[in-house]
């Protein structure tokens, strides 16, 4: 008589397994300070607070006259053209100050240049006609009538002094960078990068350059995972150690997992988080720690593996390629994220118009490989199995698709770009 089966675990919506994750992850230790020229990406450690204003001054948005608005009024009052005179008292070049504007008189003035004392606007050099022969003018005709604060840049419009500028736990960007750099800061205080260790199990699996297409065994493939999750640990900050591939052996999971815990902070696997005979990890990483296999009701990426072996963190992903890919993005990205103390870690969404039909409602979470086309919409790649590896190059993201759930062309979709998911 057989022995009765075991009722299925429920799987785990998407929405608790990041809560579960989120809370495991917490903010390392240590702050490092580097150079602002290479903190892109990183996540600031502390508040930056401006010790002065931007701009430091008035300036000109344009190259053109400065001048006194009721002036040019009174020039105009007093002449009988449409187009007043000013004799050019001075010129003021970008880096240089001028003396205060002296009165019914204009300053040749360039962009970014301090505006003169007593100057309330800038006619744009569009606007005026020199009346002189040589370069240094020694009076200009104003054809537009200026109003007050016209062509000028604020002192403090931008940055106040004692302004926060930018807040702990903001992932910097390059905008960021040059914002930084704007009232001074030529390092920035920045989370410790997280140490990870990546390798992949299988004995299927054999990289690039090592054997020829040709010469490949039946049931070999090339390990593609290895290549991306390298990259997109590299992109989110991470010290990432290649530890290769690791044979389907029992003993050489046990001793890469330990070797691994000794100086890392997050071990990351593909591959081997099922239950068959020839997946090591969950034996390995129990002999060691504890593991947590995840069913996770999402599409693609259904298995999933958290645990700890020794003080490290312990990732597994599932080995279909566009499975590892998309769960990355899902679930470890914002624990990396949460790792560096970044204040934002979950994704961003937005409503798009499908352009495509999907009857195929699955009671699952689905992630469909889509892009933008011409007119504003998404196109859906024809081919979503979890192995097709194309369709993550082809699209430019995801849709978000609740369990249950048939589109129609026309419907309203939530939209994750990969700009979104691969910054």
């Amino acid at each position: 008589m057989s022995a009765p089966r075991l009722p299925m675990k429920p799987l785990m919506s998407l929405g608790d397994a990041l809560a579960e994750l989120i809370g495991f992850a917490v903010t390392l230790d240590g702050v490092e300070s580097v150079s602002t020229f290479e903190a892109d990406g990183r996540v600031l450690a502390q508040d930056l607070v401006s010790a002065l204003q931007v701009p430091p001054e008035d300036n000109s948005s344009m190259d053109g006259y400065a001048v006194r608005c009721t002036d040019v009024v009174q020039a105009l009052r007093e002449s009988l053209s449409d187009s007043p005179e000013l004799p050019v008292s001075q010129r003021i070049a970008a880096g240089t100050s001028g003396a205060p504007l002296l009165p019914m008189s204009a300053a040749r003035i360039f962009t970014g240049a301090q505006i003169p004392l007593g100057a309330d606007a800038v006619v744009m050099q569009e606007d005026c006609e020199v009346l002189a022969s040589d370069t240094s003018a020694s009076s200009v005709r104003i054809k537009a009538v200026p109003m007050p604060g016209q062509w000028l840049r604020c002192a403090g419009e931008d940055i106040r002094q004692g302004a926060l500028v930018l807040a702990k736990g903001d992932r910097l960007t390059p905008a960021e960078l040059g914002l930084a750099a704007s009232i001074g800061m030529d390092f920035l205080p920045v989370a410790r990068r997280p140490r990870v260790a990546l390798f992949s199990t299988g004995d299927e699996l054999v990289m690039p350059g090592a054997v020829p297409p040709e010469q490949m065994k039946p049931g070999a493939i090339y390990n593609s995972n290895r290549f991306f999750l390298r990259a997109l640990l590299l992109r989110l900050g991470c010290a990432v150690s290649d530890l290769g591939i690791v044979p389907d052996q029992l003993d050489a999971t046990v001793q890469a997992l330990r070797a691994a815990a000794q100086n890392h902070d997050l071990i990351l696997t593909s591959g081997g988080v099922s239950v068959g005979e020839e997946d090591h990890i969950k034996p390995a990483v129990q002999s060691l720690g504890s593991l947590d296999l995840w069913q996770i009701a999402i599409k693609p990426g259904k298995p999933f593996a958290y645990g700890r072996v020794q003080s490290a963190h312990f990732i597994g992903l599932p080995g279909n390629p566009v499975s590892s890919f998309v769960t990355f993005l899902l679930l470890v990205r914002p624990f990396l994220l949460k790792l560096q103390g970044a204040s934002q870690v979950t994704m961003k969404s937005s409503a798009a118009t499908a352009h495509f039909t999907w009857a195929r409602a699955d009671r699952r979470r689905e992630f469909l490989r889509v892009r933008r086309n011409a007119a504003g919409g998404l196109d859906l790649f024809a081919n979503q199995s979890s192995g097709v590896l194309t369709s993550a190059v082809w699209a430019d993201g995801l849709v978000d698709n609740p369990p249950g759930q048939t589109i129609a062309v026309g419907d309203v979709v939530s939209f994750i770009p990969f700009s979104e998911l691969l910054g």
